[in-house]
Formats: C-alpha cells, structure tokens, sequence
C-alpha cells in the first residue's frame, strides 16, 4: 500500500482547531449513539482543506471515520491521498457490527490520524494507534484529551466495569436542606427548592443520561414524571427507575400512568398480586434479594450496565443521595444551589455520611441567583488510557 506524504503539515495550533470541530460534531452523537461512544471525525485533504465530516449515530451503524470518509470521497477523490483524520476516540481495529476502522482509514490512502484519546476498554486501547502506526501512517494521541474523556464518561465507565456511569443531581440551599419541615409541604405536590432557570437546566443532564433513578419517597412527596423534556432527539427513551423495597408505588403516579415501557421499578418485595397491578399498567418490575431488608443499590448498578445503560442520572432524596455517596457509587456531582435558608429542621440532602466528602476543581455556573457546582469524584478512564 502506498501513502502519499500531506503537503502540509498542521501545527499544534490546528490540531486543536480541527479536533474542536471534530468535538462539536461528535456532541451531535449525544443521546443517539449509545450504548456506543460519541465520536466525530474531520477528514483533511492533502493540501490541508476539509474533505468530509463525520459523526456517529447507533442506528446509522456507520462510525464517524467512515461516514466522513464516504463523504470526502465524493469531495476529494485522488487528493484525499496524503491527507489527515481528526477523531475524538482512538479508531477500531476490531470487527464488531461494523469493519475496523483503521483498515478504512488505510484504505483511503491519509497519511496521519490524530486521535484526542485513546479507547477506555484495556483490551482495546492502544491497538488501532499502533495498526496505523505500523503500517507507516503518522499518528498523534492526546490532542483536546479532557474534553473528548468529559463526553464519553459513560462508555468510560461500561468499558471497564459494565455499570453505568453516575451523575448525582441535587438541588438544596445554602444550608442543605431539600424540602421544607414536614407538615409544611403538600404531599404529591412539587416543592421547588431552585429557580425556573435553574430546573430548566436538569434537562439536558435527563437529555444526556440513558437513565434517571429516584426513590419511591421521592414519588410519594413529589409525584415526579422524571422524563426528559429537553424537545432534543434520542435514540431511545429515558428510562425511569424507581427504587421501591415495599412495593409502595403509587398506582394514581404520574410515572405509572405515563409508563410506556419507560418505567422500571426494583424492589425486594415478593407480593405478586401488587407486582402483577403494575405489570398491567406497563411497569416492569425486577425483584433482587434484599441487603439489609433494601434493594441492593450495587445489584441495580449491575442490572442496568446489563441493559446497555451508560450514564445514570440520580435525582434521590437523603437516604439514597447518603448511600450512594457512601457506597462509592458516584461518579460526578451536580449541586444547584438556591440562596435560601430552612434550618435543621427542614429535610437535609445528606444525613450520617461516614466522612467528609471534597469535592475537587469546581465548575460553576449560574442560574440567576442559584449557583450550580459540578463536580468529578472519581474518573472512569483509565490511567493507561
């Protein structure tokens, strides 16, 4: 196979450029490509001019090399040979429901591939980088890294532990307190502890997330719908999950009257009469063995990664925001924060946590008055990656 050498070769500079608009086409990719990665590609002639563009969509099969491959081939034609790729994810070198890759981009005669990472799963990463590098392309890993790693937390996540990737969502006061003291609050009647500005901004985080999971207290002080209401495209519904030890759920809820196959509710209870009522109005429902007389929160975090769940959105009340948190189980932390005080007898977002969580390099932003604090506490990439 001959390589035609590029005419020009990019600097550090364009590198970041071409690979921000291979980033801007893979966020296209949000919410219609998983359970696979979001990843965008730019095809470069040999004379350093943009030949074709590429993202990937699950339901299209094409990854983003080869759909930006199909389209520089009818741009470019003979001066796509020498010429370069930007993707936001190492290339493949396997066969899975597509062909490698890396055997696309070789075809096509480029004579570079820059990639921002490097593929989380161990037993892949590394391996199209060195196919291309072995058969004489030149290569580059690591340009725009942390913001193509930001997109794909949740393939990150699966790759090496099969569960999700868990964003926890909270929204409190200044002094931590989630809801009013109880008498002072309509049951089933929606408490807002932030500003409109504020809730609008949980939806593209429900927009993102494959799943949102809540507690059946949460239902039975709120009545919640938790769907996602972003009006923005996805591949498939958000799917509800209610964590329900006694099988209290609300029959009259508005997520078991909006149920469309939508709604899973786990539970340890074995009362079939109740279990078969919400399997007739569209509920499944999953039964684990207790621990400690409630649902096994890792078992859940298990049984989704089964589904193919990447990201988890968690919008829980003290108890499952406290459990979690202890657990380990989370993965990032979204606090929105309303500037208000309740007092200690109002209902804390957290309650008995074993020690003192810090969180590190703090993203905030604004809502009007409320503030929202986003927060990584553990990275699922691996350190090899």
């Amino acid at each position: 196979m001959t390589f035609h050498p590029s005419t020009r070769m990019p600097t550090p500079d364009q590198d970041r450029t071409w690979m921000q608009r291979a980033l801007e086409l893979a966020r296209r990719g949000i919410a219609v490509a998983s359970p696979n990665p979001v990843v965008g590609c730019v095809i470069l002639d040999r004379a350093g001019q943009v030949a074709g563009e590429g993202w990937h969509e699950y339901d299209l099969l094409d990854h983003a090399e080869v759909a930006a491959l199909k389209v520089a081939a009818q741009h470019a034609g003979e001066r796509l040979k020498g010429g370069t790729a930007y993707v936001t994810l190492e290339p493949c070198n396997h066969t899975g429901r597509t062909g490698p890759c890396t055997e696309a981009l070789l075809g096509a005669g480029l004579s570079r591939v820059v990639a921002a990472t490097a593929d989380p799963n161990p037993s892949v990463a590394g391996h199209g980088m060195d196919r291309l590098r072995a058969a004489g392309l030149k290569t580059t890993l690591g340009v725009c890294q942390p913001e193509a790693r930001r997109l794909n937390e949740g393939f990150a996540r699966w790759s090496l532990h099969r569960q999700p990737f868990v964003l926890m969502k909270v929204a409190m006061t200044l002094d931590g307190r989630i809801a009013p003291p109880a008498g002072q609050h309509l049951l089933r009647e929606p408490y807002w502890i932030t500003s409109e500005a504020a809730r609008a901004a949980v939806q593209p985080l429900r927009w993102q997330a494959d799943a949102a999971l809540t507690g059946v207290d949460t239902v039975l002080a709120d009545d919640p719908m938790l769907t996602d209401r972003s009006g923005l495209r996805r591949r498939r519904p958000l799917l509800r999950v209610v964590l329900d030890s006694a099988l209290r759920m609300p029959l009259n809820s508005k997520m078991v009257a909006s149920a469309q196959n939508d709604l899973v509710v786990f539970t340890v209870s074995a009362d079939e009469a109740r279990i078969k009522e919400l399997q007739n109005r569209g509920v499944r429902v999953e039964v684990l063995p207790a621990e400690a007389g409630r649902v096994p929160l890792a078992k859940v975090l298990d049984k989704l990664g089964q589904e193919g769940i990447l990201t988890l959105l968690t919008e829980t009340g003290t108890r499952l925001n406290t459990a979690l948190l202890a657990g380990g189980m989370v993965d990032r932390v979204h606090l929105f924060v309303s500037p208000q005080l309740m007092g200690s007898d109002a209902v804390p977002a957290f309650r008995g946590m074993p020690r003192a969580l810090r969180l590190a390099e703090v993203e905030v932003e604004r809502y009007g008055n409320d503030l929202g604090l986003c927060s990584l506490l553990r990275d699922p990439w691996p350190e090899s990656a």
